[in-house]
């Protein structure tokens, strides 16, 4: 009984632990839309794309936005909504 108490706490604690490493985009690959695709919205906003990559569950743009900034940027991969990023300028 004392190991199924043991292995129940540990299981447990793993998956606590796996939820706060979490990703910042946390979508199923099935469900990604195509680089390309957000290459392509990003420079109908004006966007130098240099490249687009993929880091922690999401698309990470390296760029040179409309205003002339150096940018990198992540984006959901399903929506192209934008999570986070720096800027310079």
């Amino acid at each position: 009984m004392k190991n199924i108490l043991i292995g129940a706490l540990f299981l447990n604690a793993t998956a606590v632990g796996a939820a706060l490493a979490g990703e910042k985009c946390d979508v199923p690959v099935a469900e990604w839309q195509p680089r390309e695709a957000l290459q392509t919205k990003l420079e109908a906003d004006g966007w130098q794309i240099r490249s687009i990559k993929t880091e922690d569950g999401c698309y990470e743009a390296y760029a040179v936005d409309s205003k002339g900034n150096k940018v990198e940027a992540y984006f959901d991969p399903k929506t192209f909504k934008r999570v986070d990023g720096e800027s310079e300028g």
